[in-house]
């Protein structure tokens, strides 16, 4: 049976990830010459020169949990304290909770949002990478329930508008970050947010639109793709890691651009 679950800011990918495994430091023995020193003073050497040779080795925030977990580390930080307890953000106009849209913003939202989620589904069908097919029939997937959204809005009388600058920016992003950095891009892109039910509730007189309707559970939908995400990056070196963090900020920033276009 469908429910119907927005995905806010703040309920994201990030949550409860799997553990990953870290790589033991690699010993260091001195060359001694075992003649001029007792066998139990040898050892004593040699293990006092393992220990001194072995540096600590530097831990990232949420490392020990999974990689989803450092990337909700970095998500967190770029939202505002409104947004959640670990925002480091200054607010920017008003709480969503107050905004007053307007059927024409909501639309340019939903069309710009289902461009995103045509060009994301379509780079994960294709599979150009091994990675990509594991996240195939996740159970997110959002096309075809916009897609239905848009022609009720159609059979209402309302136009629907082409797809936006910001819309337009986001998905470029996704189809050369798929093709030229293959392991960074579908951890990265699947933080797209979407906005509380609250602002369809405020211009549809709570319609059920088909966008916030899932099949399943969607917690455990959710779950299922983090344990994916956390299997996949276990392969990854730490500069992958590092790099696919760094565009964490810039998908952030696209999905929030695509989200104003509600007030717009």
């Amino acid at each position: 049976m469908a429910s119907i679950t927005p995905i806010s800011q703040t309920q994201s990918l990030f949550k409860k990830p799997q553990f990953s495994v870290l790589r033991k430091p690699e010993a260091h023995f001195l060359s001694l010459p075992i003649s001029r020193f007792p066998l139990k003073k040898v050892r004593m050497v040699v293990v006092a020169a393992t220990t001194a040779a072995e540096k600590p080795k530097k831990r990232y925030p949420g490392e020990a949990k999974g990689f989803v977990e450092e990337m909700r580390f970095v998500a967190m930080k770029l939202h505002t304290r409104d947004q959640a307890k670990e925002g480091e953000k200054e607010p920017q106009g008003q709480p969503m909770a107050k905004w007053e849209p307007s059927i024409e913003g909501y639309l340019k939202f939903l069309v710009d949002s289902k461009l995103v989620y045509d060009t994301l589904e379509r780079i994960v069908e294709k599979a150009a990478f091994p990675e990509y097919a594991e996240f195939k029939n996740t159970g997110l997937e959002r096309s075809q329930a916009l897609a239905k959204d848009l022609e009720w809005f159609k059979q209402q009388g309302h136009a629907i508008p082409e797809p936006s600058s910001p819309g337009v920016s986001y998905a470029q992003y996704l189809e050369e970050l798929s093709e030229m950095i293959h392991r960074h891009s579908f951890a990265t892109s699947t933080i797209h947010t979407l906005p509380i039910l609250l602002v369809a509730e405020k211009i549809l007189n709570s319609k059920e639109l088909e966008f916030y309707k899932w099949e399943g559970d969607l917690s455990q939908l959710l779950q299922n793709v983090r344990d994916k995400l956390n299997r996949v990056a276990q392969s990854w070196t730490r500069e992958e890691k590092d790099h696919c963090l760094e565009e964490t900020e810039k998908s952030f920033k696209f999905s929030g651009d695509i989200l104003r276009l509600i007030l717009s």
